[in-house]
């Protein structure tokens, strides 16, 4: 089974990427996803089920951690052939 992943961290700065921001961006660089695709106001990335769950894990408890005090994020299954 694939998952897309997409998220956000919070609080925004717009003119230095916060703590988190960093953080949540070294997490998903880490993990063996597909399809990534970081931006300044949402992420999001694509992969076998356990890695997306490893990922979305390390995510939340690293971007807490450093800072965050809001992660907003959604989960959906790729449905076979769909990209």
């Amino acid at each position: 089974m694939r998952l897309r992943v997409e998220f956000t961290t919070e609080p925004f700065d717009l003119d230095e990427a916060p703590a988190h921001a960093v953080v949540a961006r070294e997490v998903i660089d880490a993990a063996p996803l597909d399809a990534v695709d970081v931006g300044p106001f949402g992420n999001t990335a694509e992969g076998g089920a356990e890695v997306v769950l490893a990922a979305v894990d390390a995510l939340l408890r690293r971007t807490i951690d450093a800072g965050a005090t809001r992660i907003s994020l959604q989960v959906n299954v790729i449905a076979e052939g769909e990209r």
